[in-house]
């Protein structure tokens, strides 16, 4: 008696490019706000063009909707990168940024931080920002808010979230921390393998 198969082939949805889901797009947002606020529309809404937001393999890529039209031509499992990538969300729905995201969170961010140069390596290499490090902070920055790091030649170095508020920084002990690390450009060639 001959046996028969039956193969069921279900798309893969996390593998496919496509738009945010409406969960999604807020967490992203969320995120994307700490760190530059009111300013995401002036990332989607540019002279140059539309751009948009897209997932692919659980990142988020930001790219001008004309190259995204054109790599719809290209098959899902032949598409590595697309854009830029901003960041990757984990299985529970939790987003997280990586330094690829740098270039637009530097030039709209709401508060700003600079180290002085002695503190610059410390921080490439992953290291938290103490008090004695911070050449200058944005002023009326709060405690626990996204802050885009920067040497004190105005060079975007990664960024972080503040541990204490500007007030608390200047009666701070020098030791204390000022700015916890999330993302450097060290990353680049400490996670060269996992950035995308």
């Amino acid at each position: 008696k001959p046996r028969v198969s039956l193969l069921i082939f279900l798309p893969l949805s996390n593998t496919a490019m496509r738009p945010l889901t409406s969960e999604e797009t807020e967490v992203f947002f969320q995120k994307l706000a700490k760190y530059i606020g009111g300013n995401i529309r002036l990332l989607i809404d540019r002279p140059d063009g539309t751009y948009c937001f897209r997932l692919h393999e659980d990142r988020v890529f930001y790219v001008s909707e004309e190259i995204m039209r054109k790599a719809t031509n290209i098959g899902h499992k032949n598409l590595i990168s697309l854009g830029t990538c901003f960041g990757k969300f984990s299985k529970t729905l939790k987003f997280k940024l990586h330094v690829t995201s740098l270039a637009y969170l530097g030039p709209y961010a709401e508060f700003k931080v600079w180290v002085k140069p002695s503190t610059e390596q410390s921080f490439l290499y992953g290291h938290h920002i103490l008090k004695n490090g911070l050449g200058r902070i944005t002023d009326n920055t709060p405690a626990h808010q996204g802050v885009v790091v920067y040497s004190m030649s105005d060079v975007p170095l990664g960024f972080g979230v503040t541990a204490k508020s500007t007030t608390e920084c200047r009666a701070s002990d020098p030791a204390a921390i000022v700015v916890y690390h999330q993302a450097d450009i060290g990353e680049y060639l400490r996670d060269e393998d996992s950035l995308i």
